[in-house]
């Protein structure tokens, strides 16, 4: 008998990419037993930290740091391990040790399935970036003859979480998943991110209008937030629900 605890892999390029756009899955998951694992490409030290570099004095290794610490925090909240690759930003640059590593994160965690960013983003290489090598070292991850330690990887779903600006991105929902349960855990995360607490009610609006669209389409007037997602591959059943 099979008693592999159920698990999520989260690729997130930045250190807070997941706070805003899977907050809602990650506690809602966790709240089920699902062990679930986020591993950050980057702090987003140069590109995502605007605030903390206009204060006077700042360093690079501060604004990590702070990110770091940020980021930590919400996953403690969420009940989520985290782990951080420190591979740049503007531009993440990754390298053939960092994609063995993410191939032995799939083969050691064997997640149902995995959350990452959209295919496209016009305004923040990074995101379709971490978006290529999660779906990459899956495919590794899946083959017999690629030398890393563990079982091979079956085929996980892989979903696609909001991008901050889906129309220029491409991002058409495909799921609307129901956090109303959770949302008190996504707004305490949230909370933490203080290096980019603009960006707080975007996300607080959002939520309240993917659920006025999660009521429309399912008829379920409990729901009062939700988070989009799309799909990369084809769902498989045997019935149309």
């Amino acid at each position: 008998m099979n008693s592999r605890k159920k698990s999520i892999l989260v690729f997130s390029a930045h250190a807070a990419d997941f706070v805003w756009r899977a907050v809602g899955a990650i506690a809602l998951y966790a709240s089920r037993g699902y062990q679930v694992r986020i591993l950050c490409l980057s702090y987003g030290e140069r590109g995502e930290s605007q605030a903390l570099w206009k204060q006077p004095g700042m360093t690079l290794e501060h604004v990590k740091e702070v990110r770091r610490n940020e980021s930590t925090c919400a996953a403690q909240l969420l009940g989520a391990e985290i782990r951080f690759f420190d591979s740049g930003d503007y531009p993440i640059r990754i390298t053939e040790e960092t994609v063995h590593e993410l191939v032995v994160e799939y083969r050691t965690h064997q997640p149902d399935f995995v959350l990452t960013h959209a295919f496209s983003d016009p305004y923040n290489p990074d995101h379709p970036a971490a978006n290529q090598i999660a779906l990459q070292a899956r495919i590794y991850a899946q083959a017999l003859g690629y030398p890393a330690e563990g079982e091979t990887l079956e085929a996980p779903p892989v979903f696609l979480f909001e991008p901050h600006q889906p129309e220029q991105c491409d991002f058409k929902p495909e799921i609307l998943l129901d956090i109303t349960a959770v949302y008190g855990l996504k707004q305490k995360a949230m909370g933490t991110m203080e290096a980019q607490n603009h960006l707080v009610k975007y996300y607080d609006d959002l939520a309240v209008r993917r659920g006025v669209q999660a009521v429309r389409n399912s008829g379920d007037t409990r729901i009062k937030y939700a988070e989009a997602y799309q799909r990369v591959y084809p769902q498989v059943t045997s019935e149309l629900s």
